[in-house]
């Protein structure tokens, strides 16, 4: 089917949006971490059984070891590594620096590929990768009121931010090693999906905090149910989408396309939040369509 990597990093960034809305309802009852450590665990158990359905065993066992390697690296440093560096800059430097930031994947993604692995963009694909960039910046930079952010951000705010861009687009960069060739991407998924939670599992036993995770969210019934259906969404749709998107097209094309989230977050936060928005959110959002039409087209 043609164009269908950019189609379904276009889908990927609709998902995550949606997700975006049940983990913040989730994260604002039992923290953000316990959240993260939650949702990998319902998409482990997704995963496994959408395994079973589909290929008739719980994890792709038979899947060469070369393609474990670079699968489960990608999901220790995208998912675990990257998610954990991402709620740090939220916590830091505030969520909509951190969301900024996180965009930067699209350029370290890019330069990855090329550095690693000789992977090229054509001019009109860098020209829409510029355009949809610079419509998320133009986005994100808005306040409510229209103004940008003159607040200064930390340091360490900052810093954490890079990482996390740059665990995002090494594992969509490590993720695509690990399924050259015709690899399923939801097979991709469990085997991503199992490091990281074997990594944030590891990572809760050092801190000693599994007796915490556990009363947290016993008391907060309501989280769980909303992080069930987050991981439904997120992990195993959206992620599943990316790694389809990853497969059939250019790094930094897929990167692109998989970091429009805050664009779709735009009607969410109108109807669902309730948020104003001004015309230099709705101009970064007609400047970022355009972006991804020239990635179309070219």
């Amino acid at each position: 089917m043609a164009l269908i990597g950019e189609i379904a990093g276009l889908l990927t960034s609709v998902f995550f949006a949606i997700n975006a809305v049940f983990i913040t309802r989730a994260g604002e009852k039992v923290g953000s971490v316990i959240a993260n450590r939650t949702r990998i665990a319902f998409a482990i158990l997704y995963l496994v059984l959408l395994n079973i359905v589909l290929y008739r065993q719980p994890l792709p066992i038979d899947a060469e070891p070369v393609r474990w390697y670079w699968l489960s690296i990608s999901g220790v440093i995208g998912l675990a590594l990257g998610d954990a560096f991402l709620f740090q800059s939220y916590l830091s430097a505030g969520p909509r620096l951190g969301t900024l930031l996180l965009s930067l994947s699209t350029i370290f993604g890019a330069l990855e590929a090329w550095l690693f692995f000789g992977e090229t963009l054509r001019p009109g694909q860098i020209t829409g990768i510029a355009l949809t960039l610079g419509g998320i910046l133009w986005v994100l930079l808005e306040q409510g009121d229209g103004k940008v952010q003159k607040a200064r951000p930390s340091v360490t705010g900052i810093l954490f931010g890079i990482l996390a861009a740059v665990g995002q687009a090494t594992g969509l960069v490590f993720s695509k090693q690990g399924m050259l060739g015709d690899f399923s991407p939801i097979r991709a998924n469990v085997i991503r999906m199992l490091a990281a939670g074997v990594a944030l599992f590891i990572f809760m036993l050092l801190q000693k905090e599994t007796g915490k995770t556990v009363q947290t969210l016993r008391a907060n019934p309501a989280a769980i149910r909303l992080l069930a259906i987050a991981a439904l969404i997120g992990p195993v749709i959206g992620v599943s989408l990316s790694l389809l998107a990853v497969q059939n097209t250019a790094v930094g094309v897929a990167s692109v396309l998989t970091s429009l989230s805050p664009i779709f977050m735009l009607p969410i936060a109108h109807f669902f939040f309730k948020e104003h928005l001004g015309w230099q959110a709705i101009a970064g959002t007609l400047l970022a369509t355009i972006g991804v039409a020239v990635l179309f087209l070219t």
